[in-house]
């Protein structure tokens, strides 16, 4: 299921800011060689993430789930003097391409890529995060969440990515395992009273939640 009309994305593509050279890069790169490269977030996801990192100027993110690193480069964008984005990724491929494109950025001391299960990566790191980006396996999205709400600081944003699932959530019967994940993850979000949330239609839903204590 098309989630987003495709004209209304490409209008929306064209009245919003273009991709730098480097995502540009990564973005043909994947669409031309990964199996799996809808998992891309893409031009307006990826202008959404860097403009919110922008508006927070976290000192301290966390990604899990780098992919080919196009999203880490985005929310790297809005970082403070000082500050640094953590991305995990089990997949060592993924991860190689990754580090190859972070390697070319002006970030390239500042993205500390891990690679492996993030369930243990997350729970070894010492850090108070301002933003976390979900966007890994679908069926450890709720393990993801209580790992890093801990670690979150008071008004830190979690965001977590296909909160949509393709459109499978919204039907009658949900049939796959990640489908289903999803749909558990939304509910146990949204039964929570010590976050504010927001989902956004935007590609493949987005759930922005933001730590109220």
């Amino acid at each position: 299921m098309d989630i987003v009309n495709s004209l209304a994305h490409a209008y929306a593509e064209k009245y919003t800011s273009a991709e730098d050279e480097l995502l540009r890069n990564i973005s043909d790169f994947t669409f031309k060689n990964h199996p799996k490269s809808h998992m891309l977030s893409g031009h307006i996801q990826g202008k959404f993430l860097e403009l919110i990192s922008c508006i927070l100027q976290p000192k301290k993110i966390l990604e899990i789930g780098t992919f080919t690193g196009y999203s880490a480069l985005c929310l790297a964008k809005g970082l403070t003097n000082g500050g640094a984005l953590h991305t995990i990724e089990v997949n060592t491929v993924d991860a190689a391409t990754a580090k190859a494109y972070f390697d070319r950025s002006f970030f390239k001391e500042r993205i500390i890529l891990h690679i492996g299960d993030a369930l243990k990566i997350i729970d070894e790191l010492q850090e108070t995060w301002d933003l976390v980006f979900i966007d890994a396996d679908k069926e450890n999205y709720i393990n993801y969440f209580n790992l890093v709400l801990p670690k979150l600081r008071t008004n830190g944003f979690i965001l977590a990515d296909n909160v949509l699932f393709h459109g499978q959530v919204l039907e009658e019967e949900i049939k796959g395992k990640n489908a289903k994940a999803i749909q558990a993850f939304n509910d146990y979000v949204f039964a929570r009273t010590d976050v504010e949330k927001l989902m956004l239609t935007v590609r493949d839903g987005l759930y922005v939640i933001r730590k109220l204590h």
